[in-house]
């Protein structure tokens, strides 16, 4: 069904992985569009709880955007990519199953820029990640320069982006533009493991959360507060919330059925 995709559903959780490994999974038009139509597919699954995201082979995760239509984009071009490509990462974060970035190798430009919206990152320990558009006389385009000094603060934020240099993984860990950091041969079995803790926690309570956090990351504290009260009012009507509370009073495992 893909060119340059893999999609593989095991269970509740799904793997997507880019598929260009000679081009160390460098993204082009196609490859955004195929990843709008993969993002579909796992909206309507309703059997899905969490979403794994990495690229092929052991040496990126994505380089970044394929260099070759980069050098044919003009201004025009420049306007209707960045804001399709921001349109498709921004599905991605906005899933109700959480989603995994599981960081292999570089994750450079539209490949950080990729991870920085799956709701959590795992790195190997060999991975780099920075937005590099600098060095190519470009600014960031499909997200860098809005979600990284959400994750990282404004002054490392600008030094990654003002610089073009990447940073290794024990770095973003210090910090927080990655959750973990493994051993590359541990990389997709942690990954693995972090999903399935997620797919067995209740569907709904895990959709609130993840939505109560993102919705007003940005907004006042006053209406990130009343969102989360409205949240929690809701979860408490679901079945989930009674087996849950059930469950810890008969000192048994839940039960979950995500209703």
């Amino acid at each position: 069904m893909y060119q340059n995709l893999l999609y593989e559903k095991q269970g509740a959780i799904a793997v997507l992985t880019v598929n260009r490994p000679a081009l160390r999974n460098a993204v082009n038009d196609a490859t955004i569009e195929e990843l709008d139509a993969a993002l579909a597919e796992v909206e309507r699954d309703g059997e899905l709880r969490a979403l794994i995201v990495t690229g092929a082979g052991d040496k990126a995760f994505v380089a970044g955007a394929d260099i070759n239509e980069l050098k044919a984009r003009d201004g025009v071009r420049g306007r209707v990519v960045t804001r399709r490509r921001q349109e498709v990462f921004t599905r991605l974060e906005s899933l109700e199953i959480p989603s995994i970035a599981a960081i292999n190798g570089f994750a450079m430009g539209a490949g950080l820029e990729l991870a920085m919206c799956c709701t959590l990152r795992l790195a190997a320990s060999t991975a780099r990640l920075g937005q590099p558009e600098v060095k190519l006389g470009i600014t960031p385009g499909a997200g860098g320069t809005q979600r990284l000094p959400r994750l990282v603060g404004m002054g490392r934020a600008l030094e990654m982006i003002l610089t073009g240099e990447p940073v290794d993984a024990q770095t973003a860990l210090a910090w927080g533009l990655v959750n973990r950091v493994v051993e590359p041969d541990k990389l997709m079995s942690e990954a693995r493991k972090l999903a399935e803790t997620l797919a067995a926690r209740p569907r709904l309570a895990v959709q609130y959360a993840k939505e109560a956090v993102l919705r007003f990351a940005d907004g006042s504290l006053a209406e990130g507060l009343a969102h989360e009260s409205y949240l929690h009012a809701l979860s408490c009507t679901s079945a989930d919330k009674a087996e849950g509370v059930a469950a810890f009073l008969e000192k048994r495992e839940p039960r979950f059925t995500g209703r």
